[in-house]
């Protein structure tokens, strides 16, 4: 009888002993979970709740177990021993906990040492692990053959560092069921053993989108973002440089956890004021640039309508457009040409802004604070530069602002609160706000096309039928006028996504207008968002429900009466959609499965005003 498949029936009720504790549980439940219902602790590492990964690849969460009618006990994996009428489990005998140090001993035998230059310290769950089995030497490191695994920094975005990799395969998992992308693969045989990308290809090469949900899931540093904070320390301290930062709408809400404040907390005044403490010489705000981005895919949508072309697809998740790029060319026609939030705000930062307010535009640098790594590598886009000048100079995930701000030594929980005040850009709307989830961009895109047919503003502003968290979510909204009524769709995370986009193909998908975030949850769960151990959805719901709270305390909730968006279509661009607005906010989009013949810079030019000038 094997000890990880015991015979069991799912639909009765089953008593057992948990350290000695009477413990009752549904037949077929697995060890790990009823301790984990029950307070009592059993330290794991390749678990996760959230992708329902818990094969049992690290060996960490062993417990003692004795069946009935048997005298002999057995060592198992709680994570996947299940349930049975009788059973007798311990957790922390001296067999279990000598076993478990061995293990952990075993798995840092394969681990860079160099823990104090690692991302992920004091907050890495091996180290955690290590912790808990008590730890304090390594009788079998070989740092010579643990320095020669292989390293990857072939991508703006993300970094793969296998010396730090326990062969958990949370990447794996989340890569191929959760986002349906399945880049990464198990690569080599045991000691050797190891996670690559498919085809043996570079990150940069592969089709790895730069989600970096693979990063939010990995347990130790052999995953994580490319690191530039010393760059924008550099900015931040040089007189010569005017220093504008803009942070995300999620990130007032996805913050103050990394300062124990509770999850999805509203820290927009801390965070405001810890970046002038930090040397920002102008604080903006991303929504600014939603609500821009509003009323620029709006236009564009009704323009497309008017001409039968349907469906129009968002635009405002790069990793969104990576992947129909990498998996999907034959779709780019179906994307809007706007561009993401925070290339709007960083174009107009580097453009409107100094004109107003009499400043050298070539002192500019654009620093985004940001919930995501596909962000890195949309800032360095050569089709989001003018020249040899970028949009965004550096963007920082949200775990990057915050290792910049403890070396810094501000602390979010003392600092006094501050507030926008660049009477130029820092306004913005409710609708902007909730951009950072799913379904956000279609709300605040249908607030603004309703008012844009009829005149005047829908009568019930929040549209529930819009909210929602399944992985893709359809509506119909009666607009009015010539338009009617508008087929919707909201899709979130990649798999759903991808679903999407093959019914589309296959003209089985009747559709208008479709929202697509690669993140699940949208930007409170983007791949750059702080890590939470064992679980990390439950903190994106929390952080969701306060940004609609946020929308509903706004004197503004729709984008088109946002009086800064108004000043800067009146003083400069003149309408949305203009020749002007035209050659600052929109892009195009690339085949990566072909060979480009001519330079981008040069696929620029014919395609847009070449007598608009930056």
């Amino acid at each position: 009888m094997s000890l990880d498949s015991l015979e069991t029936h799912h639909d009765t009720i089953v008593h057992a002993t948990l350290n000695g504790l009477a413990v009752t549980a549904t037949a077929g439940e697995t060890i790990l979970k009823c301790a984990r219902r029950h307070g009592v602790h059993i330290p794991t590492l390749c678990e996760l709740d959230d992708i329902d990964h818990a094969p049992g690849t690290c060996r960490v969460c062993l417990v003692e177990i004795r069946v009935p009618g048997q005298d002999k006990t057995h060592v198992v994996t709680s994570c996947t021993t299940p349930l049975r009428e009788g059973l007798e489990i311990q957790t922390r005998t001296r067999r279990v906990r000598e076993m478990q140090k061995l293990q952990v001993e075993l798995l840092l035998a394969d681990h860079d040492q160099d823990c104090a230059t690692c991302i992920r310290h004091g907050n890495c769950e091996l180290q955690d692990v290590a912790q808990f089995v008590g730890l304090r030497t390594n009788r079998f490191v070989d740092p010579v053959r643990i320095a020669a695994r292989p390293k990857d920094t072939s991508s703006p975005a993300l970094i793969r560092d296998m010396s730090k990799c326990i062969r958990c395969q949370r990447c794996i998992a989340i890569c191929r069921e959760g986002q349906g992308v399945d880049a990464l693969v198990v690569t080599g045989t045991g000691q050797e053993t190891g996670v690559g990308l498919r085809d043996g290809l570079s990150q940069r090469e592969s089709t790895c989108v730069t989600c970096g949900q693979c990063v939010l899931v990995c347990p130790t540093g052999a995953l994580g973002e490319r690191d530039e904070v010393e760059k924008a320390i550099d900015f931040l301290n040089d007189p010569d440089i005017i220093t504008v930062v803009q942070f995300a709408p999620a990130l007032r809400v996805g913050f103050g956890e990394e300062f124990g404040l509770a999850p999805g907390t509203n820290v927009e005044g801390q965070i405001i004021a810890a970046l002038r403490h930090v040397g920002a010489d102008i604080v903006l705000d991303t929504n600014f640039g939603a609500d821009v981005v509003i009323m620029e895919e709006g236009t564009e949508l009704l323009r497309r309508l008017g001409e039968g072309k349907r469906p129009t697809f968002t635009s405002c998740c790069p990793a969104w457009i990576n992947f129909a790029e990498k998996h999907y060319p034959d779709i780019l026609p179906l994307l809007s040409s706007t561009k993401s939030p925070q290339q709007v705000t960083g174009i107009i930062a580097k453009t409107y802004l100094p004109e107003k307010m009499g400043l050298d535009e070539k002192q500019i640098r654009v620093i985004s604070i940001m919930p995501c790594t596909a962000k890195k590598d949309e800032a360095v886009r050569p089709s989001l530069m003018h020249g040899n000048v970028p949009e965004v100079d550096v963007v920082l995930t949200t775990r990057e602002f915050s290792r910049l701000l403890r070396r810094e030594g501000v602390d979010l929980r003392t600092i006094e609160p501050s507030t926008f005040d660049n009477p130029f850009m820092s306004d913005y709307s409710g609708a902007s706000v909730i951009f950072g989830t799913t379904g956000g961009v279609m709300e605040a895109a249908l607030r603004t096309i309703y008012h844009a047919v009829n005149n005047r503003e829908l009568e019930h502003i929040e549209l529930e039928q819009l909210r929602g968290f399944e992985g893709v979510r359809t509506a119909s909204v009666d607009l009015g006028g010539a338009i009617g009524v508008v087929k919707v769709a909201m899709c979130h995370g990649l798999k759903p996504t991808r679903a999407m986009v093959e019914a589309v193909r296959a003209g089985t998908a009747d559709f208008d207008f479709i929202e697509v975030m690669a993140c699940p949850g949208g930007c409170v769960d983007g791949g750059g968002t702080l890590r939470s151990k064992k679980a990390y959805l439950p903190h994106a719901l929390k952080r969701r429900e306060t940004l609609f709270g946020i929308d509903r305390t706004r004197k503004v909730r729709q984008s088109h009466n946002n009086p800064q968006v108004q000043a800067l279509y009146k003083d400069y661009l003149g309408r949305p959609y203009s020749e002007k607005a035209h050659y600052l906010l929109h892009t195009f989009y690339t085949d990566r499965k072909l060979e480009m013949t001519h330079t981008v810079n040069q696929i620029w030019n014919e395609i847009t005003m070449s007598t608009m000038v930056y």
